[in-house]
C-alpha cells in the first residue's frame, strides 16, 4: 500500500495579514519563483528533503533555511516547523555572501515568536 508524505508549507502573515514571503516572491522574477515554487514542493512531498534545499540553522532559536540556487542567483527562505507536518515559512531574501545574515535570523526569530503569541491568544 502507497502511503503518502504530505506537509504543508505555509507563509507568515503579520498581525495586519500581509505576507512578507509573498510580497518578496513578488519582487523575484518570474522563473525565479517558479524555482522556489519546485524547491517548496519538494519539501512539501518527500518525507526526508536532501541537505541542500532545507538545513536547520545553528545557534538560532529553531529556524530552518530552504536553499534555492538558480544559475547565479542564491534564494534563502528562513522559517520554522510549527509541526513535523507544518513549516511556516517567515521571510525571503537574496543571499549575497557565504553567511546567513544576523538580521534575517533575528528577523525569522521575532516573527516565530510573534506567530505563537497569536496562537496562544486565538486558543
Amino acid at each position: 500500500m502507497l502511503t503518502l508524505f504530505m506537509r504543508e508549507v505555509n507563509f507568515y502573515k503579520s498581525d495586519s495579514g500581509k505576507s512578507p514571503v509573498a510580497d518578496y516572491l513578488d519582487s523575484l522574477d518570474g522563473k525565479h519563483v517558479q524555482k522556489i515554487a519546485w524547491v517548496l514542493e519538494l519539501i512539501e512531498d518527500l518525507p526526508k528533503v536532501p541537505k541542500q534545499y532545507l538545513k536547520k540553522l545553528t545557534n538560532t532559536k529553531d529556524i530552518w533555511e530552504i536553499r534555492i540556487v538558480f544559475s547565479s542567483h542564491i534564494f534563502r527562505l528562513l522559517g520554522f516547523f510549527e509541526s513535523s507536518q507544518n513549516f511556516i515559512v517567515t521571510n525571503g531574501f537574496t543571499k549575497k555572501s557565504q553567511k546567513t545574515p544576523l538580521s534575517e535570523i533575528k528577523l525569522a526569530e521575532e516573527r516565530k515568536r510573534n506567530f505563537y503569541q497569536r496562537k496562544k491568544q486565538n486558543e
